[in-house]
């Protein structure tokens, strides 16, 4: 594979103001430190500057593949109390990773932080795998405002990543602003495009599936579309949900969307 190209974090300082961050991140705290399910555990992952991510693992089995996982906006990680067993019971070792701010984490949510501390999570959760004896492969998987910090993980670790899994996730973060009403005039006069999804998935050569609803409002399904013409994986699939939107896409495909994810790690484990 040819030399990974750099990129600039610049372009999200332009967007870390508080009339675009109000927009981009809605942080929940959480009032349950500790998990409701069997076989979960809470755990806090440094990320410097004295503050530290909250997360969840909700363990399978030691040799069971590993899904670390990024949700979207407005969730914390003990939301998927619920939705974790799903996963463990399909022999999937499941972490969700919250963002500053959410949950139980410190400090408050910016972009060039979630992009940053992605690679402190991924860090963290490696050596938890080691030191806890777990011995599967990983896969890393976002859904919407996560798709980036998964796409950042995939982009720079694709000797250590199996997989990964984009479910609900943008291409261009500037066509969602805009989908969501912000002034173009708000991105310096157009010379702000923050396509950083599609820029890297063109980097991103492991197996990539892409999951999105055939009806999301928020993040359209052109999105999804564009980051997998884009993907330059050779094992590469889009799974569209018929008619469902953002919020319902689990309820409304979750037959077809845990099939397609236990056949996708499956078959690369």
């Amino acid at each position: 594979m040819s030399e990974k190209p750099e990129f600039s974090m610049n372009e999200f300082a332009v967007l870390d103001c508080p009339e675009i961050l109000q927009i981009i991140f809605y942080p929940r705290r959480d009032s349950s430190p500790q998990p409701s399910v069997a076989n979960a555990t809470a755990r806090l992952i440094p990320v410097g500057e004295g503050i530290s991510i909250s997360c969840r693992f909700y363990s399978a089995d030691e040799t069971s593949p590993n899904l670390l996982f990024f949700h979207g906006n407005g969730e914390i990680a003990s939301d998927y109390d619920d939705v974790a067993p799903l996963f463990t019971q399909m022999g999937i070792n499941f972490f969700v990773a919250d963002y500053r701010g959410y949950g139980l984490s410190g400090g408050e949510p910016t972009l060039i932080d979630m992009i940053k501390d992605a690679h402190s999570i991924f860090d963290g959760f490696k050596q938890m795998l080691k030191q806890e004896g777990y011995s599967g492969n990983i896969f890393v998987m976002g859904r919407s405002m996560g798709s980036s910090s998964a796409i950042e993980l995939a982009f720079n670790y694709q000797d250590q990543i199996k997989g990964v899994i984009i479910e609900s996730g943008f291409a261009s973060l500037i066509r969602i602003l805009a989908y969501a009403g912000i002034p173009m005039e708000m991105f310096g006069h157009g010379e702000v495009k923050v396509s950083f999804n599609i820029e890297r998935i063109q980097s991103v050569s492991i197996p990539t599936l892409i999951i999105h609803g055939e009806r999301d409002e928020l993040i359209p399904l052109q999105e999804g579309k564009d980051l997998y013409q884009n993907s330059i994986a050779e094992d590469k699939r889009l799974l569209v949900i018929p008619k469902a939107t953002h919020n319902d896409i689990f309820v409304i495909g979750i037959n077809e969307y845990l099939d397609t994810v236990k056949e996708f790690i499956t078959a690369h484990s």
